[in-house]
C-alpha cells in the first residue's frame, strides 16, 4: 500500500478535564481531498489544530511521509507544508492583496537576514500570476483586501498556498457565510487540488459540500472517529447516522 503522507496514531488531547480527542488514528494519502465531518465538539477543531501547530497532542504520535513530526508551532507546521485557511481567512482586510498573499514572506530586494527593503514589484507580479493559476483574476493585486467578496477572500488564501507549494491544504468551514455563486467557486478550488499536486482536508457541516468535492469522508464524535469511507461507496444518509 502506498504510504500516507499524514498519519495519525493514537492522538489524545485534554483540556482541563476534558478529553477532547479519544486515540484518534487517520491516514491522509497524497492527492486526495478527505472531508472531515462531526458535530460541534467532536474532536473536528482540535485534531485540525494539532496538524497545524495550534496546539500538541498529549499523547500519540504523527508522522509526515512515514517520519515522525513534532508540529510545535504553526510556522513549523507551515515548514512541513501544512497550510490551513479558517473562515475568516486569517488575513487583513486593511491590506493589499499582494501584501496578504506574502504576509510573513515578503521577499526583499537586499538585506541582512529578515531585515531589507520589501521587493513591491516582484510582489505584485508574483501575486497576479498566483490569482490567475487559481483561475482569479482581480483587477490590481495592490486593492484592499476588504474591497473583495468573501469568495474572492478565499480565492485569495488558496492562491497563497499554491504559491508557497503546500504539501496540505487544510480548509475549515471555507464556505460558510458566501452565497451560492462564491460557494460554487471555493468547491472547484478544492476539487483542483488534487491536479495542483495538494492534498486537501475540508471541514464543514454541509454533507453536500463533502459528496461534492472531496474523495473520502470521515466522521467524528465525541473525540473518536467513528466513519471514514471513500465518497463513491457511501451515502449521506449513511455517514449522517453517525453524526
Amino acid at each position: 500500500m502506498d504510504q500516507p503522507l499524514i498519519s495519525v496514531r493514537e492522538v489524545h488531547k485534554w483540556y482541563a478535564g476534558v478529553h477532547a480527542l479519544k486515540g484518534a488514528s487517520l491516514d491522509v494519502k497524497a492527492g486526495e481531498v478527505v472531508g472531515l465531518v462531526g458535530d460541534n465538539g467532536a474532536g473536528k477543531s482540535t485534531l485540525i489544530k494539532i496538524l497545524s501547530g495550534v496546539h500538541r497532542p498529549d499523547a500519540g504520535e504523527i508522522r509526515i511521509a512515514g517520519e515522525p513530526v513534532d508540529i510545535a508551532s504553526p510556522k513549523v507546521a507551515m515548514r512541513f507544508g501544512i497550510e490551513t485557511i479558517y473562515q475568516d481567512a486569517s488575513m487583513v482586510p486593511m491590506m493589499s492583496i499582494a501584501r496578504n498573499l506574502f504576509v510573513g514572506r515578503e521577499p526583499l530586494r537586499f538585506g541582512v537576514g529578515d531585515i531589507g527593503i520589501i521587493d513591491h514589484e516582484r510582489m505584485r507580479r508574483e501575486s497576479t500570476q498566483a490569482l490567475a493559476n487559481v483561475d482569479l483574476h482581480l483587477r490590481s493585486p495592490d486593492a484592499l483586501l476588504g474591497e473583495l467578496s468573501g469568495g474572492q477572500r478565499q480565492g485569495v488564501a488558496i492562491a497563497r498556498a499554491m504559491h508557497f507549494k503546500s504539501r496540505v491544504l487544510i480548509l475549515d468551514e471555507p464556505t460558510n457565510h458566501l452565497s451560492v455563486k462564491e460557494t460554487a467557486k471555493v468547491l472547484g478550488f478544492v476539487r483542483g487540488l488534487p491536479a495542483q499536486g495538494v492534498t486537501g482536508i475540508l471541514i464543514s457541516h454541509n454533507l453536500h459540500h463533502v459528496v461534492e468535492s472531496c474523495d473520502r469522508v470521515v466522521v467524528m464524535a465525541r473525540g473518536e472517529i467513528v466513519f471514514d469511507r471513500p465518497v463513491n461507496e457511501t451515502s449521506i444518509e449513511e455517514f449522517q447516522e453517525y453524526l
